[in-house]
């Protein structure tokens, strides 16, 4: 039944999207926004008839635009809402292939009743679908995983990229210089430049497929990284062959000049994307009085760096990504928690919609697009390119495991070189081509859609299999604990000593001398208030367990505990520990239930304004702690007393033997866990006990 309202919402909208022929008013009928009407224009002679309701008229060519963007813009959302309704069908083939088939299904009904499919044209790929994208990966690109892998990723990225375009391109060449195959006009200089454009990892194409099968940290940001960072490297080599196929020579000094343009568009477009972030993140200081334009200058600041890049040919790519990274961490602590919330969620929907679009717009223009086939250069497209992939992962991976301390095992080898997956940015660089200066052009761009065919459906479906069979270690969804932080903090200080004594300047003492410079100078110029002064440990602290006091104050009664409240060391004796069950909320009347709910407000409040964040840290520990100690008190029928302060409200319980003086021995645990309560060390006749705590 829902398969059957699925083809059938298919089917009204791709007959809107047709255009109506005839439909549209003509010059006899009127302008279509009303006015007056007479039998005769005395200004040009135009004679006009006179409608019979004069209110309402039929102009679609009027609204055609926007009306069919905002079609295929409900397609795409209702075909991402079809899929996740059907379980069977997501949890076996990718969504990016099941929007390519959609897309395919979509161009063929357009071409069976006589109209041209549209196209996906390169500058609506690259103005507009693109940069959301890409804003959406950088924006919340995990900063110290990258750093700590930036030069595994720069090698796969560059080196890795040089050697797939030069081997794919050069191969092409002698299997066109073969006789019989009809492709002895195809040049070195095209080849090399298709080889260029098709050894690029596609990052539209990595996240649709590694963020549903959930891959460990370490393969997604190495795979994810190069396909964002090659965009310099595909950049550099598609303009430079592109005007040498024009010119027919290249001497050395063209090849150093591409080295240092190589250099110029990878880190102009990191400079431009770092000065729109700081831009971003100064303005965003003087916000507090208008919140809700807060999400506006991140949306329009990196926007902004994108197409400053893209004017002087810069990667876009590394702009948004350089511009997201440095915006973040100043932005957030200037902007209101609800910005923050609608910058996440506008920029993970319209990302969303983005990457529906392409991949149904990849099906439509597959059937549309001209396409020239040739047997031989299509299959060995796909096989240089599957070739180089792997050669080049293990060849790397030999070099880069000299100097990892982590090395990648064949498993991660394999999962590299298998996700290394191409998509539409090779299929719009094609596009771009001139056809008069290559007349190959649509034997090309129908190489390049069977490459990606091949990659997203018959990579993208057994990966998923793959990594099960292989049991490569999945990501783990935790969040991450005060315990953590510190426990990370400290490595870094100690590693950051242990550099300075053996006289190395190595990643952890620059990274040091960056953190100081940042904390002395930038910090103080662009975050606003007593944020700019706050130790990064508190940041941290205020930033997590301001959300969980949140989320503890409007839990409810039958809620359970945060699992990473901050006061766990004076909690480990309250209660033993259970092998496979949380600890909950015991059920509380609503009167207590309320009760405890205005104390927590109360003190939070007051708390926050009376002392510093540094005490803030041991005051909401102790909040914490007496919150329990009431809920403790409960079970044991004992009353909480509850006086107002100087500090705020306290909470006194009495000792058991001022209020139940005929105690039976069933009520040994309840004295003992009240002494735990006071005293969190265990008592010297307890010492033989061998029941387990919470940790």
């Amino acid at each position: 039944m829902e398969l059957k309202m699925f083809i059938l919402v298919l089917g009204l909208l791709v007959g809107s999207l047709m255009p109506l022929g005839g439909a549209a008013s003509s010059p006899d009928t009127g302008t279509g926004h009303g006015g007056s009407h007479g039998n005769k224009n005395p200004g040009n002679g135009t004679t006009y008839s006179k409608k019979p309701f004069p209110v309402l008229s039929f102009d679609y060519e009027h609204v055609r635009l926007p009306f069919e963007i905002s079609l295929w813009v409900l397609l795409a959302s209702l075909m991402k809402l079809g899929f996740h309704l059907i379980p069977r069908v997501s949890s076996i083939v990718p969504e990016s292939c099941l929007l390519i088939v959609v897309g395919l299904l979509v161009g063929g009904l357009i071409k069976m009743v006589g109209e041209d499919p549209p196209v996906l044209e390169s500058k609506i790929f690259f103005f507009y679908l693109l940069p959301p994208i890409i804003l959406d990966a950088g924006y919340f690109m995990p900063i110290r995983q990258f750093t700590e892998n930036l030069g595994t990723i720069l090698m796969f990225a560059v080196v890795g990229t040089l050697w797939n375009s030069f081997f794919v391109g050069g191969l092409l060449y002698g299997v066109c210089q073969l006789e019989g195959h009809k492709l002895a006009y195809v040049d070195l200089l095209s080849c090399l430049l298709f080889g260029s454009i098709i050894s690029a990892v596609d990052p539209v194409a990595v996240l649709a497929v590694f963020e549903e099968i959930h891959i460990n940290e370490l393969l997604h940001i190495l795979v994810f990284g190069e396909s964002l960072l090659n965009d310099a490297v595909t950049v550099v080599l598609y303009h430079l062959f592109e005007e040498y196929s024009s010119v027919g020579s290249i001497t050395f000094m063209d090849v150093f000049l591409g080295i240092v343009c190589f250099l110029v568009v990878s880190l102009g477009g990191i400079v431009v994307g770092a000065i729109y972030g700081i831009l971003a993140a100064f303005t965003s200081r003087f916000t507090s009085h208008t919140r809700v334009i807060e999400p506006l200058f991140v949306f329009v600041y990196s926007y902004m760096a994108y197409l400053s890049a893209e004017v002087f040919h810069l990667s876009g790519i590394m702009a948004l990504i350089a511009c997201g990274a440095v915006m973040r961490p100043y932005v957030e602590a200037n902007i209101s928690h609800k910005s923050h919330t609608t910058i996440k969620y506008f920029l993970k929907m319209w990302s969303s919609v983005s990457d529906t679009l392409i991949f149904i717009f990849l099906g439509v223009s597959t059937v549309a697009g001209p396409h020239q086939w040739n047997w031989t250069f299509v299959v060995a497209t796909v096989i240089f390119c599957l070739v180089a992939r792997v050669l080049g992962v293990v060849g790397l991976t030999f070099v880069i495991n000299k100097f990892r301390i982590v090395k990648l095992t064949s498993k991660d080898q394999f999962i590299i070189a298998y996700g290394g997956l191409r998509g539409a940015i090779a299929f719009s660089l094609v596009y771009l081509l001139n056809p008069k200066h290559f007349p190959m052009r649509n034997m090309f761009l129908t190489a390049i859609i069977t490459v990606i065919f091949f990659t997203v459906f018959v990579q993208g479906m057994t990966i998923r299999p793959l990594v099960d069979l292989l049991a490569v270690k999945k990501k783990q969804e935790t969040k991450r604990s005060i315990n953590e932080e510190i426990h990370t903090q400290f490595l870094d200080h100690l590693l950051t000593g242990i550099e300075d004594i053996c006289g190395h300047y190595g990643h952890h003492h620059w990274k040091d001398k960056l953190n100081r410079f940042n904390k002395k100078y930038v910090k103080k110029c662009l975050i606003a208030g007593e944020r700019s002064k706050e130790p990064q440990l508190i940041a941290f602290y205020h930033k997590m367990e301001m959300k969980q006091a949140i989320e503890l104050v409007e839990s409810g009664g039958g809620a359970k505990l945060p699992s990473a409240l901050p006061s766990t060391v004076s909690m480990q004796n309250i209660q033993p520990k259970k092998p496979s069950q949380d600890r909950a909320l015991p059920q509380l009347s609503k009167a207590r239930e309320e009760e405890i709910r205005k104390i927590l407000r109360t003190n939070l409040q007051r708390t926050r304004q009376r002392v510093s964040a540094r005490h803030f840290l041991f005051s909401y520990g102790s909040l914490c702690n007496s919150f329990i100690r009431v809920i403790d008190a409960d079970q044991a029928g004992l009353s909480c007393v509850f006086s107002e302060e100087e500090g705020g409200l306290t909470m006194k319980v009495p000792s058991p033997a001022k209020q139940r003086k005929d105690k039976t021995p069933d009520e040994e645990p309840q004295q003992r866990l009240m002494r735990c309560l006071s005293d969190p060390g265990p008592a010297a006749e307890e010492e033989d006990e061998d029941e387990p705590f919470l940790p």
